[in-house]
């Protein structure tokens, strides 16, 4: 990843937080006031990318997996209220537990 780009995600980033629309003029002004030299598309193609997107909700989503946080928040209460707590919080847990077992493969990535 590039300079230009890294400076156009934390722009993206700044805008999000202070809850402003993130448009390429936008980003284009907070590169441009942080003397960061970057390529003229840049802030286009971050805005045109995340103009669809709900920047604050992929930031807090992004150990879960996909529909896997959804999924399990709306199960619990509705197993919790049945007593069956206990037993989906186990089998999660051994689903959990064989994912790590076929991610691992017998190597890793600083052995």
């Amino acid at each position: 990843m590039s300079v230009s780009e890294l400076a156009c995600v934390y722009a993206a980033l700044i805008l999000a937080d202070d809850d402003v629309a993130i448009t390429s003029e936008k980003i284009a002004t907070i590169l441009k006031a942080s003397g960061v030299a970057f390529e003229p598309y840049w802030p286009g193609l971050f805005a045109k990318a995340l103009e669809s997107a709900d920047l604050k909700a992929l930031i807090t989503n992004v150990g879960s997996g996909v529909g896997a946080a959804p999924a399990a928040g709306g199960a619990a209460p509705a197993a919790a209220a049945a007593g069956e707590a206990p037993a989906a919080a186990k089998k999660e847990e051994k689903v959990e537990e064989e994912e790590e077992e076929d991610d691992d493969m017998g190597f890793g990535l600083f052995d």
